[in-house]
């Protein structure tokens, strides 16, 4: 790859110039960002275990058998009240738009 601003070669995947420091068109950035969100629409109660499973990359069903077992063997009170903080503190993520719209119906 050839950096835009001063000629230079550089590695295919540069982000940056090594010899100018001019960020390169195009690059793809290093990593995306994820959130830890309630799951708009994977949801049971309030989506807690849906967004988990969302941000590990995991079956949200596991999660939920996970959750239940944890709260089952810790005892039933600390784990409502972590439900519920995470409840309160986890945003809801936004709903796709095209989800949410109904799908035009042809005229007969």
């Amino acid at each position: 790859m050839i950096c835009g601003y001063c000629q230079r070669e550089i590695a295919d995947n540069s982000n940056f110039c090594y010899f100018c420091g001019a960020r390169q068109q195009g690059a793809q950035p290093a990593r995306s960002v994820r959130r830890l969100m309630r799951s708009a629409t994977d949801k049971k109660l309030a989506g807690i275990c849906g967004g988990l499973g969302e941000y590990f990359e995991m079956d949200s069903t596991l999660v939920r058998l996970i959750w239940v077992l944890v709260v089952v063997f810790t005892g039933i009170f600390p784990g409502v009240i972590v439900y519920l903080l995470a409840w309160l503190i986890m945003p809801e993520a936004p709903q796709d738009v095209h989800a949410s719209q109904p799908a035009p119906q042809p005229n007969p």
